[in-house]
């Protein structure tokens, strides 16, 4: 949804009751599953050479809620017998959207910090608000944070609706590059599946810190920046299938370290097929697979006979057709019974399906199609986004390029990681994505 038309009042006439729109089922499943110890929430960061005007900045961002209404919700109020959860479109902001911390030499730290902590309530129309952080670190410049509340919204769209407010602050048309040329043979049918019943690995602990005998709650972020890999021209794989081999290869390598089993793993990965521009549907649009891995297969030893196996999963899987989350949580969220008793199940049987949860999710927003050009503030020099990391994956790998970097954030649960560990991590990450570009 893009555009909501109301009907003319007439003057004097009682404001109409904003219109109401159930919850898709990415919606319902989240809202069914929120814990307030690891809020669900996305963390764009957007970083520019220059500071822009404070008052231009907000009318830019209220503007471009306005031309992405459906950014403009709130939960609204239901009964116990109610057998959906429906968002009510404002039209307007209940709160103040923008904000201009302090700036200060931690000011970036601390609104990482707040990016991971404090999610945006549904209550309040809109699930996102807007930090602007002077950072002295960045020479003079500023950075933008924006944090989305998960259960409403994803990174892509609000990245779109952040790029709509830069084409209004700076005046400067931001209509989406081409995306890059794919290669368009069919994918055909992967080989030899691993079974999809087998218990996939799960990231071993680390180091995490603790307060008076317990893991903190919550997660912690490390975000990086590295060169976006170079690959053979004409190789039968993309840049996100070398991510994808650079994830698996961490993680059985710090597994290794920590006396992990070795087990099979699977790999959650975003497919996004919305247009990027001006009429992409806002809200939770993209759906997830899953791409799985034989233990035997996970072998550094074997790169290029991996990343082979990796191409010809991803595009099966990119190409095939199913609902977002797949045809079990379409049957669960059918309106049959009360709401509240669909979360209890849905809750019941996350926890009961706890052991066999995909071991990562690894998100690769790919290069950002968007010029992102705020005028006298300056063009958009890094993009990082952070997706949740609860238990039991625990940890979530989130890249995008910008100008031929890569930004890398690695995200993990508190109770389960440790800031050390989280930088061993980028270090294994590092090393793989490199050893991808020369494959034996």
């Amino acid at each position: 949804m893009t555009a909501v038309d109301h009907p003319a009042q007439r003057p004097g006439a009682p404001e109409p009751p904003p219109r109401r729109v159930p919850f898709p089922v990415v919606d319902e499943v989240s809202r069914h599953c929120l814990q307030e110890d690891e809020p669900e929430t996305v963390h764009i960061e957007v970083h520019l050479p220059g500071r822009p005007d404070r008052r231009r900045l907000e009318e830019a961002f209220h503007e471009a809620l306005r031309r992405h209404p459906r950014v403009l919700v709130r939960e609204a109020p239901r009964r116990w017998y109610a057998r959906r959860y429906e968002w009510e479109l404002t039209g307007n902001p209940d709160v103040t959207v923008v904000s201009f911390p302090e700036p200060g030499p931690d000011a970036r730290q601390a609104a990482r910090a707040r990016a991971l902590a404090s999610a945006p309530p549904l209550a309040a129309s809109p699930p996102v608000r807007l930090e602007c952080v002077d950072d002295p670190g960045d020479g003079g410049g500023c950075v933008l944070f924006l944090v989305v509340n998960h259960t409403a919204l994803d990174g892509p769209a609000c990245l779109r609706v952040l790029a709509t407010a830069a084409e209004l602050y700076g005046g400067v048309d931001n209509a989406p590059a081409a995306p890059p040329v794919r290669r368009t043979d069919s994918p055909g049918q992967p080989a030899a599946l691993p079974s999809g019943f087998a218990r996939p690995a799960r990231i071993a602990g680390g180091a995490p810190r603790s307060s008076g005998g317990r893991p903190d709650p919550g997660n912690g972020m490390l975000v990086a920046e590295l060169p976006v890999p170079h690959r053979p021209e004409g190789a039968p794989y993309t840049v996100n299938d070398q991510l994808m081999v650079a994830t698996t290869l961490m993680i059985a390598a710090w597994n290794r370290e920590h006396g992990g089993p070795r087990r099979p793993m699977r790999i959650t990965m975003p497919v996004d097929d919305r247009p990027r521009d001006a009429s992409m549907p806002i809200g939770n649009g993209t759906r997830l697979v899953e791409v799985p891995f034989a233990a035997e297969e996970v072998d550094p030893d074997r790169l290029g006979e991996l990343l082979r196996l990796t191409a010809t999963r991803t595009r099966a899987l990119k190409a095939a057709q199913r609902p977002q989350l797949g045809h079990g949580a379409a049957l669960l969220t059918s309106p049959v019974v009360p709401v509240a008793a669909r979360a209890a199940l849905t809750r019941a049987l996350r926890a009961a399906a706890g052991p066999w949860t995909s071991t990562t999710l690894l998100s690769n927003i790919g290069r950002i199609p968007y010029a992102m050009d705020f005028g006298d503030a300056g063009r958009a020099s890094a993009v990082w986004f952070s997706a949740p990391a609860r238990v039991p994956r625990g940890l979530t790998v989130t890249t995008a390029s910008t100008a031929g970097r890569l930004h890398l954030a690695l995200r993990w649960s508190r109770t389960l990681l440790g800031p050390d560990d989280g930088a061993r991590l980028r270090d294994l990450f590092e090393q793989y994505l490199h050893a991808t570009e020369d494959p034996r």
